[in-house]
């Protein structure tokens, strides 16, 4: 069974998004918009994914520092625990702040800050290529000795701790909570796209390094949500390489390799002053309306019911992809990048014919699964593949009548 802390937390998360989602039914003050948090949450998955493949690698990689370059190995007890806990946090603000100021890793912190709302589901909304450029910022902790478990172990805790600032549902607390640790108002000013607002606020836990490095801002009114260019797209795969084709597009125009490298390290929108000079953020115009998709009611319906099969097969692969074979495992990714790109798809309604295609062979890939599972030798009780060919089978006919439906609506063109 997968042990990381966030992947067992998966329960938590949902449980309090759900607490959020019935405040918001008793206040009438709505943050959540189902297209959004479908994304959000899809983007989050995808990051999870990378991480059944990747983690092996980070963690292998600290392990070879730890090893073979640390000079001393620290005991593993509650005094080194909370040193960790505070190193973690101290380079977490680090690595947050470079991968704001230089492009090239700003293509890897960038979907976080994608969503125009703020709520719970945008804590879940993580980048997929962050650990490339974030990742070598805590290798200091390998070579001080502090024990690869005590590394993964302060890791999960700062992320999850990020979790609950995720919200418009909590004021300023007291005081002194303000005063040393990171809460939803800090971090509301952090997601801002607001010229007062960007590039503040970068602690995870301990907000006391954006106060001793000059990075703090208070909130005063609320902040618009969102990046300076907005993404415009429910789909999360895109979500997560937008800013490294826009950047490597403007690449390809400069005139010298010292401007390339420039446009990929200085801060992002940094550009020479013959394709425009700097991109300074702008303020956000009175006309700013937050993107919106045209899918109907009931294909929103539709994929609010795909998406919670999907979360089911996927928390099935989290908590037991150790235990697949390396086939199983390729398969069962390819299935849940599948969905998360036929859902973004389907919110945009875009490539029609194409989409029908797509989505018919997603649904028909999941009775296929079971097989697959069960080739491999993991047993199944024989009802299961019954009720999942049933739901299969009834909603590629509740989508295909939904595509039908469109088809027979849909206003001519007018020449």
């Amino acid at each position: 069974m997968n042990l990381n802390p966030v992947i067992i937390a998966i329960p938590m998360y949902f449980t309090l998004m759900g607490i959020e989602l019935m405040y918001e039914a008793i206040t009438k003050k709505k943050t959540y918009r189902m297209n959004d948090a479908i994304t959000n949450i899809s983007a989050g998955t995808l990051q999870q994914l990378a991480g059944t493949f990747v983690s092996i690698i980070k963690v292998g990689i600290y392990v070879f520092f730890y090893e073979k370059l640390a000079a001393f190995h620290l005991d593993r007890n509650w005094t080194t625990f909370i040193a960790a806990f505070f190193l973690f946090d101290f380079l977490y603000y680090w690595e947050h702040r470079m991968a704001h100021a230089i492009s090239l890793f700003w293509g890897g912190h960038v979907v976080h800050h994608q969503s125009e709302e703020f709520n719970l589901s945008v804590a879940l909304r993580q980048t997929s290529t962050g650990f490339i450029w974030g990742f070598p910022f805590y290798l200091p902790m390998a070579l001080l000795g502090f024990d690869p478990m005590q590394f993964v172990l302060v890791g999960g805790l700062n992320l999850l701790y990020q979790f609950w600032i995720h919200t418009e549902h909590i004021e300023k607390l007291p005081a002194w909570f303000e005063l040393i640790f990171n809460t939803p108002s800090h971090h509301r000013v952090h997601h801002g796209r607001d010229p007062k607002y960007i590039d503040q606020n970068y602690a995870g836990v301990f907000i006391i390094w954006d106060r001793m490095f000059g990075t703090f801002t208070a909130e005063e009114e609320r902040p618009t949500y969102g990046i300076t260019k907005p993404l415009k797209s429910w789909n999360p795969v895109y979500a997560n390489f937008a800013h490294y084709i826009d950047l490597f597009q403007t690449v390809k125009k400069a005139r010298n390799f010292s401007d390339a490298l420039k446009i990929l390290f200085n801060k992002p929108g940094w550009m020479p002053a013959y394709l425009g000079g700097y991109q300074a953020p702008k303020k956000v115009g009175e006309n700013y309306k937050k993107y919106n998709s045209s899918a109907s009611r009931q294909m929103k319906i539709y994929v609010f019911v795909q998406f919670l099969a999907l979360l089911a097969g996927a928390s099935f692969y989290f908590f037991k992809n150790t235990e697949f074979d390396p086939l199983v495992k390729i398969l069962f990714t390819t299935w849940i990048v599948a969905s998360t790109l036929s859902f973004g798809f389907l919110f945009e309604s875009k490539g029609q014919w194409l989409l029908t295609v797509f989505e018919t062979l997603r649904l028909l890939a999941i009775p296929f699964g079971i097989h697959v599972f069960e080739f491999n030798g993991i047993a199944f009780p024989s009802w299961l593949f019954w009720v999942v060919s049933f739901f299969a089978l009834a909603s590629l006919i509740a989508f295909l009548r939904l595509k039908t439906n469109e088809r027979v609506f849909e206003k001519p063109a007018i020449n």
